[in-house]
Formats: C-alpha cells, structure tokens, sequence
C-alpha cells in the first residue's frame, strides 16, 4: 500500500542531499570562479526546508511508467531549482516584500537585493543546465523535452507571465477569469510542468500525457486554492512566513469570493476532478493520487 508519508519524505532528502552536493563553488565554477557569497546565497535559498513537493510530482509520474525513482532525481531537482529562484525574487521588495520565507529571513534579508536577484538568477541558469547533462537521461531527444517543458512551466507563458499578471491585477483588478489564469500560470504551470516532465521521462504516449496534463491542471488549481485558504485561516508562525497579505493588499482571490466555506467546497471539487484524471493508471498512480488529496488538506 502507498505511504504518502514514507514517499514524500524520501524524495525530500534525496532532493536535499543532491542540492547541496550541486551547489558549491566547485560544482558551478567554470570558466572562473563562483563568488562564494553568491553560492552561499543560492544555498540560502535552497537548503534547509521547503517540502520539495515539484519534485515528488516528477518522481510519482514517472513511477507511473516504472522509471525508478533515482533516475527522476536530476529533472525534479531542476524544477526545485526554478521554484527556489522564484521564491527568492517573489520575496524581492520591488515585488511580494517578504523579510521571512520557511521561518528565517529571505534572501535579500540575509544579505541584500543584488545578491538575492543574482542567486536567483544562477539557480534559474544552472536548472537548464542539469537537464541538457548526461546525467539526467541518456537519450539527448528526452532531455530536449524535459528543457522545451520546463521552459514553457517557467517562462513568459508559465510561472513569470503569471507574476506578471498578478502584479498587473494588483493595480487594475481582476474581472471574469483573470485570477483563474493568473492562478494557472504563477502556480500551475511549474505543477503541470513536472507532472509531464516524469511522463517525457517514462516515455508517455499521447493519450497518458493527455490524462496526466489533465490532472496536473487540475492539482495546480487546487494547491493554489489552498495557498489562499491558508493565507485566510492560517497563522504566520504555522506558514513560516506572512498571512493575511491578500486581504491586506485588496487583492481579489476566490476566498474573497466565494469565502471560506464556499472555497473549501470548491476545492473538493477540483480534487475530485483530479482524481478522476488517473482513473485509468491504476494503483501505479497512488503517489498522484495522494499527492492530490494532501494540496487539498495541508496546513502550511
């Protein structure tokens, strides 16, 4: 029977583990020299927490098609990677403001905005870099997929075009479906991203990429829908970082649609709609499954 628990937490360490020996000096040195400040704020940023839960997603898609989790390791570190540079800018005082992130000072906090904006940008480069290497699949058609995914998951139609249009809707507001498609690039798009990176890495054919991109739309939906829930109900001690910012800023969301109550009955649905998705992976799609569920009841 699947542990959820088990699981998570293993992919967790093996991410950890595989971060810190990749970032150092004489990992991401070459032609000269990387500054140690500059690694030392990239291992700011990257080490100690976060539930590396991109990369549990690459692993449990690509367990679908018996990849073996060691062989999912290179490309879900890659997405943690982007995820953890984007964090790092998001905190930026020019765009989200955060002194904390996972219980400790942000980035430029610790030490200060040009360095925080260059970390974040060697993370961002080095991502890429890990996917077009050997080690991350021996055949060089799969590692083009896995960097034309991850590109498309990150890039102006992905993860920074929905920074973008949050920042605009901050100032204009949103109206019809802009915060679902705002929601659905900032958040999803690096969520669907690693689901479809573990199926390129299965060699998924078109009709399972399909279903599992349906599924991963749908997860994206739901882990932003909690995101906001808790930023409502949630206390900054249980976050490990600042609550109630959306409602401080105005910012529209579906809980200041739909309310609390309202929202949670929506995020039912959108997990049951995901769950759906898998229906014909059978047992092998237990770690999705879970994955799933746990957007839905997490607590922080």
């Amino acid at each position: 029977m699947y542990d959820f628990a088990a699981d998570s937490a293993e992919s967790a360490r093996a991410v950890e583990t595989a971060m810190e020996r990749l970032i150092t000096a004489n990992q991401l040195s070459g032609p000269g020299p990387a500054a140690d400040r500059l690694i030392a704020a990239m291992r700011h940023g990257t080490l100690g927490g976060g539930k590396r839960l991109r990369p549990l997603l690459v692993r449990q898609a690509a367990n679908i098609f018996n990849i073996p989790a060691p062989q999912a390791i290179v490309p879900g570190l890659a997405v943690e990677m982007i995820h953890c540079y984007s964090l790092i800018h998001d905190d930026l005082p020019a765009m989200d403001d955060d002194d904390l992130r996972r219980g400790r000072p942000t980035v430029h906090k610790a030490y200060d905005d040009a360095t925080a904006i260059l970390a974040g940008d060697a993370l961002l480069t080095h991502a890429f870099g890990l996917l077009a290497g050997a080690d991350c699949h021996a055949d060089p058609a799969v590692r083009i997929a896995l960097v034309t995914e991850l590109v498309a998951g990150s890039g102006a139609g992905g993860m920074v075009g929905g920074q973008m249009r949050d920042i605009e809707g901050e100032k204009g507001g949103f109206s019809g479906d802009d915060i679902s498609v705002m929601h659905s690039m900032k958040t999803g798009a690096l969520i669907r991203a690693s689901v479809r990176m573990g199926a390129i890495l299965g060699g998924a054919d078109a009709r399972a990429l399909s279903a599992l991109t349906a599924y991963a739309e749908a997860a994206g939906r739901a882990f932003q829908l909690a995101d906001d829930i808790l930023d409502v109900t949630a206390t900054p001690e249980s976050m490990g970082k600042a609550t109630g910012k959306d409602a401080a800023a105005g910012k529209q969301t579906l809980v200041s649609q739909l309310g609390v109550e309202g929202a949670r009955a929506r995020l039912t649905e959108i997990v049951n709609h995901a769950l759906g998705c898998l229906r014909t992976f059978g047992p092998k799609a237990d770690g999705l499954r879970a994955t799933a569920r746990y957007f839905a009841s997490r607590e922080h």
